[in-house]
């Protein structure tokens, strides 16, 4: 429920605030691992339901609302709320980006709710990343998987690694850097494959044995098409898709193991996959899935600036 208009100052002071605290909070933290981009808030008071994220001097903020997208009133008052903090933090209006997270909306964050292409380039874990801050619910970067990226990294010197959902491409990044041998890069959209090229090359990753596949993961793993091996897999799978390019929908917590299941197949002796999924409430059953080991990661993959409720749940699995 939108507030009264007398009550939003006393709100933009409280939000304001609170970011200030978890700025001081995360201050130690940020200055000794160099991270630059990171999250701020994140509906930390439940009366003001916003994600903000500082993007190197510039933040995108996120507004979940349950009702009906553009209601003015509400605009004015996360207008209100935003130029208060924005002012605090001497942040220009132009550095500012908000977007409505309408729930209940799975797949959405992938259509573009503007065309301004303001694209930019961050740093994160000693690489390179466009982001676009204007035209899409999320960015580019996943910031709550800056470790597990960190972990694949650690995980691929030698290997040969597959990224399923691959979005933009960031895993397949902290894979090449780790010294795999090959990457495969797997999403089923052009838009986001071509993000994932551009990726890899800022990063000084080119030539032949990166490559780039438009598949519906799905399909792949239905009929059993991925027909090379791996070593190392990263499957950080949407937890609904109702894509209209993909032939069924995707429903994570009924399908993920008959997807694991399939994706073991191409998975080489001792090799592991990574599998996360954002479904606060997922449960894994382990029993029904054909590795030779499972592990839930979770605690150890959500960073200081998530610390709060865990925003994915992580496994590893060694076949």
């Amino acid at each position: 429920m939108i507030p009264s208009s007398e009550k939003w100052p006393a709100q933009a002071d409280m939000l304001t605030n609170r970011v200030r605290k978890n700025q001081r909070r995360l201050k130690g933290w940020l200055k000794k691992t160099g991270v630059s981009c990171y999250r701020l808030y994140h509906t930390d008071i439940p009366e003001i339901p916003l994600l903000i994220d500082w993007y190197e001097g510039k933040l995108h903020v996120g507004v979940k609302i349950k009702g009906v997208q553009n209601d003015p009133a509400e605009n004015e008052w996360i207008q209100f709320l935003i130029q208060h903090l924005s002012d605090a933090l001497n942040i220009a209006g132009e550095n500012v980006f908000i977007k409505y997270r309408v729930q209940g909306t799975g797949g959405a964050q992938y259509t573009a709710v503007a065309n301004e292409a303001r694209i930019f380039h961050v740093h994160e874990g000693g690489h390179q990343f466009v982001v676009n801050l204007s035209d899409y619910l999320d960015t580019g970067l996943f910031l709550d998987h800056r470790v597990t990226r960190q972990m694949v990294q650690h995980d691929a010197a030698g290997k040969r690694f597959l990224n399923l959902f691959a979005y933009t491409g960031s895993f397949t990044v902290y894979a090449a850097a780790g010294g795999a041998v090959a990457t495969t890069t797997v999403d089923l959209s052009n838009t986001y494959l071509n993000a994932a090229k551009i990726n890899m090359e800022l990063n000084g990753f080119t030539g032949g044995s990166h490559r780039y596949q438009k598949h519906d993961v799905l399909r792949l793993l239905r009929r059993g098409e991925i027909r090379e091996m791996y070593d190392l897999v990263v499957m950080d799978a949407p937890t609904i898709s109702k894509s209209k390019s993909m032939k069924q929908n995707l429903v994570i917590q009924k399908d993920y193991i008959w997807m694991l299941n399939a994706l073991l197949a191409s998975v080489s002796r001792d090799g592991a996959i990574y599998f996360s999924c954002n479904l606060s409430n997922f449960t894994f059953n382990a029993s029904q899935v054909a590795a030779s080991h499972v592990e839930e990661i979770t605690h150890q993959t959500v960073p200081p600036d998530f610390s709060g409720k865990p925003p994915h749940k992580c496994f590893r699995l060694v076949k």
